[in-house]
């Protein structure tokens, strides 16, 4: 169980409507209902709008996302995202595996996601980009998918601080990382 208790139904109204729209109908994730527990919390992790779909799409999206959260070690959130989004982003296998053990440079991934995954990288080591990687992500990417993944990774780092600081067992559901 988590370190801090989740809330547990039935939900406000208002709250409920809110996880129904984030959940698409399906039960709020533990996550959800132990932040969702302190209304100041709640009220901040949902005010980023990040959990929206903004300019990148919903491939490009899922490799920021899992890839920020296996840096992190964070594999309540990482699980989640594979099982509920990696096929409909159409990662492979060896992608899939390679957000957690590979390299930017892994051969499975178009110059692109390369340059995709480098930044996520190197905002994760250095907390900055170089010139040669802001170079690498400009020749893809337009300033608005720049800054939302440079938002995206913060924005899961501050999630997988939550689920690693408050040792949220995995979700039922959620895949584990590959070994």
């Amino acid at each position: 169980m988590s370190r801090i208790a989740p809330l547990e139904p039935p939900y406000a109204a208002e709250l409920k409507a809110q996880f129904d729209r984030i959940m698409r109908g399906a039960p709020p994730l533990l996550l959800f209902r132990v932040i969702a527990g302190q209304d100041r919390a709640w009220r901040k992790f949902t005010a980023g709008s990040l959990l929206d779909r903004g300019p990148l799409s919903l491939r490009e999206r899922e490799i920021v996302i899992d890839r920020t959260c296996a840096l992190t070690g964070c594999e309540y959130e990482w699980g989640v995202h594979i099982a509920t989004f990696a096929e409909a982003a159409s990662l492979t296998e060896a992608q899939i595996s390679a957000t957690v053990h590979g390299e930017p440079n892994d051969p499975c991934w178009s110059d692109a996601e390369q340059a995709l995954i480098a930044a996520v990288d190197a905002l994760h080591y250095r907390a900055t980009l170089s010139e040669a990687e802001f170079a690498a992500l400009s020749a893809h990417y337009d300033d608005a998918k720049i800054l939302e993944v440079m938002l995206l990774c913060g924005f899961y780092h501050t999630v997988s601080y939550i689920a690693n600081g408050l040792a949220l067992p995995l979700e039922e559901k959620g895949a584990r990382f590959p070994q």
